[in-house]
């Protein structure tokens, strides 16, 4: 079984603790990840974006000139596309980017992501953290005596408005619960520091 370093509030070490291997101690699987993340953000695009064709851009209605005789190329619109001001051939139109992943991939994705902060040392597990007043000068200082990276991920075993709002204002730092943890959040940060408490749920629902 994998084992990390556990921690206080103050950046002292508290002891240690037994991580299951099914989750924190399998073989990343970088091909599952990879693809994962990358549905992911397409599932975060609006698709939105759209252009004009030639049916829908104002005026053209006239022939610029005559079919025949005139020594220039045919034209019946100065809203075709090889006009200046004219529609957009093939450009975008509004869609819907999303699509889903096996519910298989998935969950050996995240179980990869977790094993693989274990593996490069980027894991934490604090033994509790509690705020009694929304101080985000807490958190910076918390986080400084623990020696984490610029770029944190805090996993809570359950919503602490006191928490959040102190830390959603510091660069860098996210705070997520168990039910809402995703690959893409979890490469993304250098350090995964979770409270002792949310370890267990998450061997729990990811294993």
């Amino acid at each position: 079984m994998p084992t990390v370093k556990t921690y206080d509030m103050t950046g002292k070490e508290t002891g240690t603790i037994e991580l299951a291997d099914g989750v924190f101690g399998i073989k990343p699987n970088k091909i599952v990840m990879h693809s994962v993340v990358v549905n992911f953000l397409a599932n975060q695009r609006q698709g939105t974006q759209s252009t004009l064709t030639r049916a829908e851009v104002r005026g053209g209605g006239k022939k610029p000139w005559r079919q025949k005789g005139t020594g220039h190329a045919r034209q019946g619109s100065t809203r075709s596309p090889q006009w200046t001001h004219g529609g957009v051939a093939f450009g975008p139109k509004p869609r819907d980017y999303r699509y889903a992943l096996p519910k298989k991939v998935r969950r050996l994705a995240i179980q990869s992501a977790f094993s693989s902060k274990v593996a490069a040392d980027e894991m934490m597990v604090l033994d509790a953290l509690t705020l009694e007043e929304m101080k985000t000068r807490k958190v910076v200082t918390m986080l400084r005596d623990l020696g984490t990276a610029k770029k944190v991920l805090i996993v809570m075993p359950e919503k602490d408005d006191n928490v959040i709002r102190s830390a959603r204002n510091i660069p860098g730092v996210k705070t997520a619960l168990v039910n809402t943890l995703n690959v893409y959040d979890i490469l993304h940060c250098d350090t995964f520091l979770v409270v002792k408490d949310a370890v267990s749920q998450i061997e729990e629902v990811y294993k």
